[in-house]
């Protein structure tokens, strides 16, 4: 297909073409000389989240880019802003990160595989660290280091179940010193999380310094800057600071930007890019991943907080077909008439929306319908909505693109417009003033429906570390299995009588929060059985196909 500039997708978001720097054809970094100041934005900032999945996924990217294309087409100068995907789940289980059908990120392929090499630059970074890490413990020097304290990890952006625990410093005294260790992927990073929460390159250099790799013989917290890393970090991130520009398939502008996975870390696109997005467009398309319980309550409890700004409206994804898998249907079955099932459903959905409103947000539900969906099953979701009082909207933007998609972009200005006179005002789940327990118990008790929190001896122990150093005023970051709403990935649809257990809790100083991670989630996740890389093939015209489901 033919793709338009990428001049011409910039000038029609009123970006200046000093400020835009080609990267290839039609792709483009972004200056942080085109941010606006703070009081000059004035676009509109839509959240798209969605109820718990199934293990495909439901359509959230494919929904967020159908959304801005249908704006676009009504009109109004609207931009998405998105992630970057992973190269784990690009060749793992989901497949490609760029929408899906008509309602596409392009050029899809690049942005996919290497796109302007941001990931790569943060894996760069992450290891630089750990490289600085056990050069200390070898030479002792700049600062002393306990060895058996050591918490930072190495990074590679690919799922390898068997680097999940490692043995470093093999070989004799030249080589090391010898010592277990792990690897994340790099959407779980730190270093990720800190390029995606800075709002410039001397803020990225601050959160770099403040890292905490272990403690010195004295107990201590040892940082990087006390290993003189953060300045080489900076280096190595500076382009990858700035935002990333290209186009739908419909040839409207999106930015995409950062990549911390949502289940692992906070989930979201970078400040910066959503800043950029809003200096110039009318409204902002963003999306918090995975269901609301953890992509959009890290979004308004991390990234709106640190970032100093809130949406006006939350668009809630849901399909018929994970409607039924909540409501107890087999996944194989989902596609098949069940509407007992799927109203069952409806309570998983109830859930979430009751959430949204604890945040005082109004919601949109957005259904992408999928050939099999049925219209009498369509309606009764229609009538559960219109019993609540929440707007509704079917699109197939997957089949249709923004002309598929102008119902929900209707529903959504309509909810939009009613916040004009009164915007949203932040409305978080806790203070930072409350004990990380508090902050917990109140996300698990609000976002989950859970009873409350539970910490093992270990992670307890850690928590009083972490409190100890002067840390303890943070806000959490909760690493859950995003397909339930429980720590459990079995239990479905609205469970309640539980609580969420906490195993091991994790300081991201630079980052500024604490993580807590729960029942058996992976930092490093693994290939499944059949891996979508089985899939990709490679035409002798240099056309790469497969990376897409479906495709």
């Amino acid at each position: 297909m033919d793709l338009r500039s990428i001049g011409a997708v910039a000038e029609e978001l009123g970006l200046s073409s000093s400020h835009v720097i080609p990267w290839g054809r039609h792709r483009a970094k972004v200056d942080l000389g085109a941010l606006k100041p703070e009081g000059a934005q004035h676009g509109r900032l839509v959240l798209v989240s969605a109820i718990n999945p199934t293990p495909p996924g439901e359509g959230k990217t494919t929904t967020s880019v159908a959304l801005a294309m249908g704006l676009r087409r009504r009109g109004r100068r609207a931009v998405a802003a998105l992630r970057e995907p992973s190269l784990g789940p690009v060749f793992g289980v989901k497949g490609g990160g760029t929408g899906g059908g008509q309602a596409m990120l392009e050029p899809a392929a690049d942005i996919n595989l290497h796109f302007t090499g941001d990931i790569h630059a943060v894996t760069a970074a992450h290891n630089l660290l750990a490289a600085l890490v056990d050069n200390a413990l070898h030479f002792g020097t700049p600062v002393a280091l306990d060895g058996r304290t050591v918490t930072w990890p190495r990074v590679m952006d690919m799922n390898d179940r068997s680097l999940r625990r490692v043995v470093l410093g093999l070989g004799g005294k030249a080589d090391g010193v010898p010592r277990e260790s792990r690897f994340d992927i790099t959407a779980a990073s730190e270093v990720m999380a800190i390029l995606g929460l800075s709002s410039s390159l001397a803020d990225l250099q601050r959160r770099c310094a403040r890292i905490v790799v272990g403690r010195g013989p004295d107990g201590r917290p040892v940082r990087a800057g006390d290993l003189h890393a953060e300045a080489a970090m900076t280096a190595l991130l500076r382009d990858a600071l700035m935002p990333n520009l290209v186009q739908t398939r419909e040839g409207g502008p999106a930015l995409v930007h950062g990549g911390p996975f949502a289940n692992i870390a906070y989930g979201c696109s970078t400040i910066v890019g959503t800043r950029l997005g809003l200096s110039y467009a009318q409204e902002v398309v963003t999306e918090g991943g995975f269901g609301f319980d953890l992509g959009g309550e890290k979004f308004l409890d991390l990234k709106c907080r640190t970032a100093g700004t809130w949406p006006r409206a939350v668009v809630l994804v849901a399909t018929l077909r994970a409607l039924k898998f909540h409501g107890g249907v087999p996944l194989k079955a989902v596609g098949e008439p069940d509407m007992a099932g799927l109203q069952r459903g409806f309570d998983h959905l109830g859930k979430h929306l009751e959430t949204v409103a604890a945040y005082g947000l109004p919601a949109v539900v957005a259904v992408n319908r999928f050939p099999t969906d049925r219209e009498e099953e369509l309606e009764a979701l229609r009538g559960y909505a219109r019993g609540r009082g929440v707007a509704l909207a079917v699109h197939e933007g997957f089949s249709r693109g923004g002309e598929g998609a102008l119902e929900l972009a209707d529903a959504v200005l309509e909810v939009l417009g009613g916040t004009n006179a009164a915007p949203p005002a932040p409305k978080f789940l806790y203070p930072l003033e409350s004990t990380a327990e508090e902050k917990l118990n109140a996300i698990a008790r609000t976002a989950y429906g859970a009873d409350g929190v539970v910490f093992t001896a270990q992670a307890r122990k850690q928590l009083e570390d972490i409190v100890q150093v002067g840390e303890g005023k943070l806000p959490v970051c909760v690493a859950k299995t995003h397909l339930s709403l429980t720590d459990d990935p079995a239990r479905i649809g609205r469970p309640s009588g539980f609580n969420v257990t906490v195993r091991e809790v994790r300081l991201s100083a630079g980052a500024g929060y604490i993580v807590c991670l729960t029942g058996e989630l992976m930092t490093m996740p693994g290939l499944p059985k059949e891996p979508a890389s089985h899939r990709v093939v490679v035409h002798p015209d240099g056309r790469i196909t497969g990376l897409m489901q479906g495709e």
